[in-house]
């Protein structure tokens, strides 16, 4: 990936002496300065706890601003692609930087429609897992398994990459569909030609024998603008997982494999899991949000308003926005009555006005709508960040490429400061009272 070199410098001094470090620029006024040489030239390396100021690549993928709540895929603003576009659309865009025209979209389809099923043999590691084992285990074992069967990646990764995205794409669908059915005791739902990208999810969601499933086309839409929000979000936790496993060499199926068991933990992609259990106390506990309002004031409490604030959103998340209409729609259509929904509209107007939430910048986030979405159209809670696996996987399939086709790329290797015993004699075990 080409640098944009500002030709300006920054000057570090240590012990008197100024190094100095060259700077560079995104074209959307990023600033970053490359340490690259500073352990060779300084003998000093940088420590930054969490990557809060540390850019690991230049990417072309995703541009975010915390500040202005601005979130954009290849150029385009989320606003525009969740409102005018299907998340296979997006899905395109991300992995070939432009939207496809009727012919590209038809024939990305026809790819998607052509690797929908998976291999019988597949299907039977589904009897070995235990009754209840989470999904997310599931999808993971089951992702990293397709590199066994199709191992045409081994050779040259990049050579069918349309191919083995389209079929991760359309393959983790159905793995994701089936799982469920598994832990219902209910039998699989294939694939129909018939059907959209979202509608045959839905379909093998929840279709069966005794009980047709009539695919509505505003879940549909709804689906499409939730996969859409979440399909890329620059470099979370997740997304550097597949990238720092990628840069080792390692196959693009366990690549992501490691990206979804990274997005499983609940400081990720399991926040909107407990957003609804949030929701759930409070409602148990007759409604008392103004006593979990308080709780989340308290330095002293433990407790903190799940689905709140953002790790780099400081005004709001553009996402939770657009969600939150969404969110109001489709439980319209549906005549859907949650009670959960009131309680969250409840705390949402308290904490826009409450000067402790808006001086912290503790704005509701993507998290904090998408869980009641799902419950509406019928996905349980232990399905919800298989959902946002669902939405990620184009972003991690191009951070993964891009990845593996920069020049400049070599394995990942984070640094450290040692803080531990300085060098000991060793005493032999006899000797050791």
């Amino acid at each position: 990936m080409t640098q944009n070199t500002t030709g300006r410098v920054a000057e570090l001094k240590i012990d008197g002496k100024v190094y100095t470090l060259p700077t560079l620029e995104g074209t959307e006024g990023d600033k970053a300065i490359d340490i690259s040489n500073l352990l060779q030239e300084t003998g000093y390396i940088t420590l930054d706890s969490g990557y809060k100021n540390t850019g690991s690549c230049t990417s072309s993928i995703t541009y975010l601003d915390g500040n202005d709540g601005i979130l954009r895929y290849k150029g385009y603003d989320i606003e525009d692609l969740a409102e005018k576009c299907t998340f296979v659309e997006v899905a395109y865009l991300l992995l070939h930087d432009e939207l496809p025209n009727p012919r590209e979209l038809a024939q990305f389809k026809q790819l998607l429609e052509q690797f929908a099923l998976l291999h019988e043999d597949m299907i039977h590691f589904f009897d070995h897992f235990p009754p209840y084992a989470a999904p997310m285990s599931i999808l993971s074992v089951m992702v990293n398994c397709l590199s066994s069967y199709y191992p045409e990646m081994g050779d040259d990764p990049l050579a069918n990459i349309d191919i083995t995205a389209a079929r991760l794409l359309s393959k983790i669908r159905t793995i994701a569909a089936f799982s469920y059915k598994k832990s219902m005791g209910q039998p699989l739902i294939y694939p129909r030609h018939d059907l959209s990208y979202c509608g045959n999810f839905l379909n093998m969601m929840f279709d069966n024998p005794v009980r047709p499933y009539l695919v509505q086309p505003a879940v549909v839409s709804t689906l499409n603008k939730l996969l859409i929000l979440h399909a890329d979000h620059e470099q979370n936790c997740s997304t550097s997982t597949v990238r720092l496993v990628g840069s080792a060499g390692v196959n693009l199926y366990s690549s992501i494999s490691a990206g979804i068991n990274a997005l499983w933990g609940p400081l990720h992609g399991g926040a909107n899991e407990m957003v609804i259990q949030m929701l759930e106390a409070i409602h148990n506990d007759g409604n008392d949000f103004i006593k979990y309002i308080n709780k989340a004031k308290d330095k002293s409490d433990p407790f903190k308003l799940s689905g709140f604030g953002h790790r780099v959103y400081k005004t709001f998340d553009p996402r939770g926005t657009i969600i939150k209409q969404a969110c109001d729609e489709i439980l319209e259509v549906l005549h859907v009555s949650d009670p959960l929904l009131d309680i969250a509209r409840e705390l949402e107007e308290i904490a826009l006005n409450d000067e402790y939430f808006v001086k912290r910048n503790l704005y509701p986030n993507i998290d904090f709508y998408s869980g009641i979405i799902y419950r509406a159209i019928g996905i349980p809670t232990n399905m919800f960040t298989v959902m946002f696996a669902l939405g990620r996987l184009p972003g991690w399939v191009a951070q993964w490429t891009e990845m593996s086709v920069d020049p400049s790329r070599k394995i990942g290797r984070p640094r450290q400061v040692y803080i531990g015993e300085k060098q000991r004699n060793f005493v032999a075990l006899d000797d050791r009272g």
